[in-house]
């Protein structure tokens, strides 16, 4: 098939398959199994840690239980090595039995008992990354019934052992048979990953239109080099990717690694900015049964998940870059606020920053800035004024801003209600006190 007969298709195709079923209009929170829990399937030696549905049941159990759900974290997303090898007689994915003894249904009933949602992983390809069986092109529609049929909220679909033409007509069918099932379905496609991430090889316009949410780059690995890689790959390429992001269709970095073994507490809290400026989902995958108090107060940040949240939904870029190695991101809020982030990629000691808003391409007036990580404010703040910033090496300061002319008292947040969904409405409006919002 030639490349012209090949877009002829797919135009066809993205005619029948637009994903606008209202899901996913600000980015999807939730917890992942892969970056934590990979492919252990010894359940023998490793029965607390192995790909089981004892393991998702802990961590939907942790997420209604600890907090979690009333900020918006509602997905449990179960990924590879879920699989028994083999489908079953009618040809159906079906899971390990001597793992998933209960099946993904029943398992999907256990989640949306607690208010949650399932997500599961399979691959458009021959097999899985990790050699379970794939979703082919003749399996495509089969297996998105199948999926509908459990009660399936969500999909993460790779493209493992898959060429580029199976890739392009692959994605758009999948989207297509999801919306054929009836079941509002999350969809997440890994397809850019393997196509470089960028235009022109990836048509992010066809994308905005058949998926929710897209893997553009590698994935992320337990360090601070592995998240500094991706943060750089993004700002660099931010003008090809920024344009592409928006309500029901974002950019996804990867995975939060808060809580693991490779970030330290001022790492931690950069991803949490950084995954807030780019308007990330907020996808974690550690271990909610023994998470550290310093890290769920930065994942569970009231603060930082309303920036996230924001409902306009526009992805934020980076601003500079100093020689002094200091990095400055925004964002642009609802009702006139905005967000920005001074990450230092320093690795010295604590640096002094020195700067202004209007040298940040603020406008004229005074402003207030509230800290995200300490909870102060900083008042009568005019655009031309300098003011000193303390930055710990391969940390952040976040600030979220907004026109002093319109400033409410952004005090005792920690006391505000939980629901993240209803902060955003308020914390990110100035008319009136957030105290005392139901």
């Amino acid at each position: 098939m030639g490349p012209i007969a090949v877009t002829q298709l797919l135009a066809l195709i993205s005619l029948t398959v637009a994903l606008d079923n209202g899901l996913l209009k600000t980015p999807p929170m939730g917890w992942m199994a892969w970056e934590r829990f990979r492919c252990d399937i010894d359940c023998s030696d490793d029965p607390e840690n192995c790909i089981s549905e004892t393991l998702f049941r802990d961590m939907a159990d942790r997420l209604a239980e600890d907090g979690w759900k009333e900020l918006g974290y509602e997905y449990v997303i179960i990924d590879d090595c879920w699989m028994s090898r083999l489908r079953d007689e009618q040809g159906k994915l079906q899971p390990e039995p001597s793992r998933f003894p209960g099946g993904i249904g029943k398992l999907a009933r256990y989640i949306h008992d607690r208010g949650l949602k399932l997500g599961i992983y399979a691959d458009m390809g021959t097999h899985t990354c990790m050699g379970f069986p794939g979703t082919t092109l003749d399996k495509i529609e089969l297996d998105a019934q199948t999926f509908a049929s459990w009660g399936v909220d969500y999909l993460k679909f790779d493209s493992c052992y898959s060429n580029p033409l199976e890739q392009m007509l692959g994605y758009p069918l999948m989207s297509k048979a999801l919306n054929a099932t009836g079941r509002p379905i999350a969809y997440s496609c890994s397809w850019p990953v393997y196509v470089g991430g960028l235009p022109p090889a990836v048509n992010y316009s066809l994308l905005g239109e058949i998926c929710h949410l897209w893997r553009n780059y590698y994935d992320i690995q337990d360090s601070w080099d592995s998240l500094q890689g991706i943060v750089e790959w993004f700002s660099n390429n931010q003008d090809d990717l920024q344009p592409a992001s928006g309500p029901g269709r974002w950019n996804d970095p990867d995975m939060l690694i808060i809580g693991n073994f490779g970030l330290s507490v001022d790492q931690a809290r950069s991803q949490m900015a950084l995954w807030a400026i780019m308007a990330a989902p907020l996808i974690m995958s550690n271990d909610l049964r023994n998470l550290g108090n310093i890290e769920r107060a930065i994942l569970q940040n009231k603060v930082a998940i309303a920036i996230n949240q924001d409902p306009l939904g526009i992805q934020g870029r980076r601003l500079l870059q100093e020689k002094s190695r200091i990095e400055v991101y925004w964002r642009p809020l609802s009702h006139s606020a905005s967000a920005l982030v001074f990450l230092s990629r320093r690795t010295d000691m604590p640096y002094l920053y020195h700067t202004s808003l209007a040298k940040l391409n603020y406008d004229a007036g005074n402003y207030e800035a509230y800290d995200v990580f300490t909870g102060s404010t900083v008042r009568g703040l005019n655009a031309t004024s300098e003011f000193t910033l303390s930055i710990n090496p391969s940390g952040v300061v976040m600030w979220y801003v907004y026109p002093e002319k319109d400033a409410v008292m952004i005090l005792n947040l920690s006391e505000q209600p939980a629901r993240v969904k209803k902060l955003t409405k308020t914390l990110l409006f100035h008319q009136q006190s957030i105290r005392g919002q139901p």
